[in-house]
């Protein structure tokens, strides 16, 4: 991991009560930890899509009904939203113009020449968000060392505008060759669309990320462009809702990369928010895994919607650049969260060959999956649940939904007519086909970090994750899984631990020698200059702030850079041999090889600043060992058998305690499923462990 440079000053952020706020297909959760008293809260209330803000009044009601928080206490607010990621998933963006350098119209059309599916020959890539007849080309050129050959002539971008406009767009994404040496022409190239039409939204891809590389750095842009306007709009829609709501506290939001923000930079800087509320989830299990002592655990969120899942090595999440947002990638760092579209909202269906399949489509809120009782009546995974008797309570979602067992029975039957199977064992054929979904896309990222999963952890958390967590760690191989105490509110809470964090990038391209060292060490100088000054100015932050230094560094020769992390001390005194020894080190450790007498090269330096906010203080609990004692029995159906499970509650759960499945956990904000098989045990922080026998 990169190094940190620690610089400590005496101020912290921070108020009497803190709300981290994670907004799902299904639920919007909350988790609010007040610091004068040391009490963490959590709560649901069901996501309103057609409302966007109106579940976040509704919460905050709601906490002062319940526990007479008044909004003049909070004095720190955060949220994680789907906003800007659903804009994209749903085509529901900005019409998109791209002016690009001329004679290089076609960079989103030929991209990469990656086929998308390599196991299907009928695979076509999505069409790209600024479609090629929106896509008009600029007489200039910036060359590779930033010197302009060409400069803008004004009336040739005025002439692309009057297209532009004719055409329908209404927002103009500008990347133009080289503009990560020299932004000044795309910047003129703004001025010129300005000139001749002032309402326009502009989006430059020097701004978004400048980063080397034509066709990563456009179609990160155009994906900033394509879903701006909607973010600033929900953003500011929150803004007001908020002061309405009588919240003086500067609105945060969480950020792709695990940290958070203001919201108001969000409207200007939407891509770095796209992956906000997966990153959150990732965050709060890293915190939640360290507070065990767990190093390597796979953490498993599944909401409504979707399973998410990230790798947790050494207590940290992974990152990465190149993330798909709907079908396009971004190259923006972020929180290497895997998708897959399958939750407990998601719909089970039988294909026109007999086949049982499950998502990804979603029930989502509303009307919401049969159980609930608001109108839906298409089988989903929680339904499934509810028929094989795996969710024990009468409610769920701190009392939101009332189960409607009749409902679920009624939607689950047309899969069972459908595939001439009995109602249970319908349901859990939905299960199984879900389980095994995430199986296969967890097998593949795991094979990518050449990991192997029976060495992990599970944590289960989301609405739906400790309903299904036992049952896919025993598919994949794994011993363990985890449930922590709040679950179905850990997003919420990993946004509310979150540090203020942002991301500078500066490309070099430089050999490790004397010139190329004193070119790295002047950009340094600069990006530490441009990030403080973010952070100080911009944020406000004047607490505990890390530096966190890499570079994007290659043999001579070779296409791809992998990132190094660096001491900064190495590249401040220009020892050339320290900074080879960490790309050697990090190249033999991804690809088990190094070559360490081969020339080296630094193709972008990077800069991560982390402004440290306050985290809750959460003490253990004395362990009192022995048996749980149930608070009732109930008919379950597992493996293709009736069992009598054990029912619990997880409030009379205490540490020390142990119980054995088959056995059902229920709690307000998600119920925890235990197979035959598995032993569970309350930790001193109450978390349950759930350990595979044999």
């Amino acid at each position: 991991m990169p190094q940190d440079t620690e610089i400590k000053t005496n101020s912290e952020i921070g108020g009497s009560i803190r709300i981290g706020v994670d907004i799902g297909g299904t639920f919007t959760d909350f988790c609010v930890f007040d610091e004068a008293t040391g009490v963490l809260g959590t709560l649901k209330v069901l996501s309103t899509p057609d409302m966007p803000g109106a579940e976040v009044m509704q919460g905050l009601t709601e906490l002062r009904r319940r526990h007479g928080q008044m909004a003049a206490d909070i004095g720190f607010f955060t949220h994680g939203t789907t906003v800007g990621v659903n804009t994209v998933i749903q085509r529901q963006g900005a019409a998109l113009a791209l002016f690009t350098t001329r004679a290089f119209e076609d960079v989103l059309e030929v991209a990469r020449l990656k086929t998308p599916d390599p196991y299907d020959i009928f695979s076509r890539r999505p069409p790209p968000l600024a479609p090629r007849e929106r896509v008009y080309g600029i007489t200039e050129r910036v060359l590779k060392d930033g010197s302009i050959e060409t400069p803008i002539d004004p009336k040739d971008v005025w002439g692309a505008v009057a297209k532009a406009k004719a055409a329908g767009a209404d927002t103009i994404v500008v990347a133009l060759l080289h503009a990560y040496a020299n932004p000044a022409n795309e910047r003129a190239v703004r001025d010129a669309i300005w000139a001749a039409a002032p309402d326009m939204t502009v989006t430059l891809s020097s701004d978004v990320w400048p980063v080397i590389r034509e066709y990563e750095r456009t179609v990160t842009a155009t994906v900033a462009g394509y879903v701006q306007r909607r973010v600033a709009a929900y953003i500011g829609s929150l803004q007001a809702a908020l002061r309405d709501a009588g919240v003086s506290a500067t609105p945060m939001i969480t950020k792709s990369n695990g940290g958070i923000m203001a919201a108001e930079l969000g409207k200007t800087d939407p891509v770095g928010m796209l992956l906000s509320g997966t990153a959150s989830g990732a965050i709060g299990a890293a915190d939640a895994a360290a507070r065990i002592g767990a190093a390597d655990v796979l953490s498993f969120d599944v909401g409504g919607t979707s399973a998410d899942v990230a790798v947790i090595q050494g207590g940290k999440p992974a990152f990465g650049t190149g993330e798909l947002v709907g079908a396009f990638p971004i190259y923006v760092p972020t929180v290497s969260v895997t998708s897959i579209g399958a939750g407990g909202g998601s719909i089970a269906w039988v294909d026109d060959f007999g086949v049982l399949k499950v998502g990804p489509d979603s029930a989502g809120s509303a009307p919401g999956p049969a159980c609930y009782g608001r109108g839906g009546d298409r089988p989903t995974v929680t339904d499934a649940f509810v028929v094989m008797g795996l969710l024990g309570g009468g409610e769920l979602g701190y009392g939101a939904v009332k189960l409607n067992h009749a409902a679920a029975a009624r939607a689950v039957g047309g899969i069972a007519e459908r595939l001439s199977l009995g109602l249970t064992q319908a349901a859990e054929s939905i299960v199984n086909v879900a389980v095994s979904g995430m199986y296969l896309e967890v097998a593949k990222l795991m094979s990518r970090r050449g990991a192997d999963p029976r060495a992990f952890s599970l944590l289960a958390f989301g609405g739906a994750g400790p309903m299904l967590g036992s049952l896919f760690a025993r598919e994949v191989g794994m011993a363990r899984a985890i449930v922590p105490p709040t679950p179905g509110v850990l997003s919420a809470y990993g946004g509310l631990i979150a540090d203020i964090r942002n991301d500078f990038i500066r490309t070099a391209f430089v050999d490790l020698d004397a010139e190329g060292l004193a070119t790295l060490e002047h950009h340094a100088c600069s990006l530490e200059a441009q990030a403080l000054a973010w952070l100080r100015e911009e944020q406000g932050f004047q607490g505990e702030t890390r530096l966190i230094w890499s570079a994007d560094m290659r043999y001579l020769g070779q296409s791809y850079e992998i990132e190094t992390p660096l001491d900064r001390g190495d590249l401040a005194s220009g020892r050339a041999e320290a900074l080879a020894r960490s790309f050697h080190d990090e190249h033999a450790r991804l690809y088990d090889h190094a070559d360490a007498e081969a020339p080296v090269q630094a193709v972008n330096l990077r800069l991560t600043v982390n402004g440290s906010v306050p985290k809750p203080v959460l003490a253990e609990a004395p362990v009192q060992p022995g048996p749980a004692a149930p608070k009732g029995h109930t008919q379950v159906f597992l493996d293709g058998t009736a069992h009598e499970a054990a029912l619990y509650d997880r409030a009379d759960l205490l540490p020390g305690q142990q119980f054995a499945g088959p056995a059902v956990v229920s709690q307000d904000d998600c119920t925890t499923v235990v197979p035959p098989g598995f032993s569970v045990e309350v930790d001193p922080r109450h978390n349950l462990i759930l350990t595979r026998e044999g």
